[in-house]
C-alpha cells in the first residue's frame, strides 16, 4: 500500500483495504473531498499541516459511515480533530447530554477516559471506543472509589457531590454528578433534597471555592486540581492585562479562586465559548487548555485571541491518527462493570434530570471567596 492513495482500493468503503496512516497520501481525490473542511480552518491550520491531515480527516468520515459512529470531541480537542471529524463538539456536560441519546450503535469519544466510561454508562449497548486508552486526567486520578466510601462513612449526614472528572467508581458512590457548567445548580438542588445547608464537593478544590463564593451552602472538598488550570496565576492575569489592557479576560473555574477573581469572566468551556459569542470582544484571553482558543476562533474571526498556553498531556494523546485507527480497527473499547455502571448511572442522571439551562450559567468573579474545608477520613 506504500504511495497508493486509499481511494484507490476500491469503489465502496466496505470494500477497501484499509492501510496504515503512514500510507494515506494527499491527492486530488482527498483535496477534493476537504477543502471545505480546510476552508473552516485556515486561520488555525496552517497550509503546510494540513496535506498530513487532510488524508486522515477524509479517512475519519469516511469509516464514521461505514461503522455507523458519532464522534465526541470536547473542546479541549486539537482543531483539526473538533473541527473537521468531531460530529457533536463541546463541554462536558453537552457530551454527556449526547451520549445519553445518541443513536449511533458506536461511539468514539475524542477527549478523555472518564469521558469515554460516561458515554458507555449512559449508552450501556453501545459500543464506545477511545483512541488512547492512557488518556487520563489529575482529576480522576486524584481520588478513588474508596475514598469516597471512607468519606460516606465520616459524613454520612452529607450529600456527595462529584465532578464528572472522576472514575465510573468514583461516581458509583456518589449521591449526583456535575459539570463546571452546571454545579451551582447541582449543589444547591442536593442540598435542597436532603435538607441540609452543608454539601461535600469532590475531587476539585479549586472548582468547590469558586462554587462556595456563589451560594450560600457550605461546602467541604478534596484536595484534587486539574493540572492544566492548577498552574495559571494571578501575577500571570496582571502581566496578560498589563501586556493586553484591551484585552478581555475569560477563565475557567478550575483555576485558583485569586485567579477567577482577577478575570472579567469565568464559566465552563461552554460558557466561555458563547461569552465570546455573543459579546464579541476585539480582543480576549482564554485562561484554559491551548486549543480552546483555536477552537472558538474558528467560530469567531472577528475577535484577536491572545493565548497564554497550558497543555493538557492526557487530552493531546488523541490525535487524527489513533482516531482513525480506532475506528479502522475497532479497537480501545471500553467497558464498565455492570454493577458500577448501575450505581454511576444513577448519579449521572440525578444530574441529567434537572432543568437545562438555555446557554451555560457564568460565575460572578467579583463575589468574596469564602472559607471551604477539606473532608477528613
Amino acid at each position: 500500500m506504500d504511495g497508493m492513495s486509499w481511494t484507490e482500493t476500491g469503489t465502496d468503503a466496505s470494500e477497501r483495504i484499509w492501510p496504515e496512516a503512514s500510507a494515506l497520501v494527499y491527492d486530488d481525490a482527498v483535496k477534493a473531498r476537504t477543502d471545505h473542511l480546510y476552508a473552516r480552518v485556515k486561520d488555525v491550520v496552517t497550509p503546510m499541516e494540513w496535506p498530513a491531515f487532510a488524508p486522515l480527516i477524509d479517512a475519519i468520515n469516511q469509516l464514521k459511515v461505514l461503522r455507523g459512529a458519532t464522534i465526541l470531541a470536547h473542546n479541549y480537542m486539537t482543531p483539526e480533530i473538533f473541527n473537521c471529524v468531531g460530529d457533536i463538539t463541546g463541554d462536558s456536560l453537552k457530551l454527556a447530554q449526547v451520549a445519553a441519546e445518541a443513536e449511533e450503535d458506536v461511539i468514539l469519544q475524542a477527549g478523555v477516559h472518564f469521558m469515554a466510561e460516561t458515554a458507555k454508562i449512559l449508552s450501556p449497548n453501545k459500543t464506545v471506543l477511545i483512541p488512547d486508552m492512557e488518556a487520563g486526567c489529575s482529576l480522576a486520578s486524584s481520588i478513588t472509589g474508596a475514598d469516597v466510601q471512607a468519606i460516606k462513612s465520616a459524613y454520612p449526614d452529607y450529600p456527595i457531590v462529584t465532578y464528572v472528572n472522576t472514575s465510573a467508581e468514583v461516581k458509583a458512590y456518589s449521591d449526583i454528578c456535575c459539570t463546571s457548567s452546571n454545579a451551582v445548580q447541582v449543589v444547591e438542588a442536593v442540598a435542597k433534597q436532603w435538607n441540609t445547608d452543608t454539601v461535600i464537593m469532590i475531587p476539585d478544590q479549586y472548582l468547590a471555592k469558586n462554587v462556595a463564593a456563589q451560594t450560600g451552602i457550605k461546602i467541604l472538598t478534596w484536595q484534587g486540581e486539574c493540572e492544566v488550570h492548577e498552574q495559571f496565576t494571578p501575577e500571570d492575569i496582571q502581566d496578560l492585562r498589563d501586556a493586553h489592557p484591551d484585552a478581555v479576560i475569560i477563565t475557567h473555574p478550575e483555576c485558583p479562586p485569586e485567579v477567577m477573581a482577577a478575570a472579567d469572566f469565568a464559566g465552563s468551556t461552554g460558557a466561555m465559548a458563547n461569552y465570546v459569542k455573543e459579546k464579541s470582544p476585539n480582543k480576549a484571553i482564554l485562561i484554559t487548555e491551548c486549543s480552546m482558543s483555536d477552537n472558538v476562533s474558528v467560530e469567531n474571526p472577528g475577535v484577536q485571541f491572545i493565548k497564554p498556553c497550558n497543555l493538557c498531556p492526557h487530552m493531546k494523546r488523541i490525535s487524527l491518527t489513533n482516531i482513525y485507527e480506532a475506528l479502522r480497527d475497532m479497537k480501545h473499547e471500553v467497558e464498565v462493570d455492570p454493577l458500577i455502571a448501575e450505581k454511576a448511572k444513577a448519579s449521572l442522571q440525578a444530574m441529567l434530570d434537572l432543568p437545562k439551562a438555555d446557554n451555560p450559567p457564568s460565575f460572578d468573579t467579583g463575589k468574596a471567596a469564602v472559607a471551604v474545608p477539606y473532608v477528613t477520613i
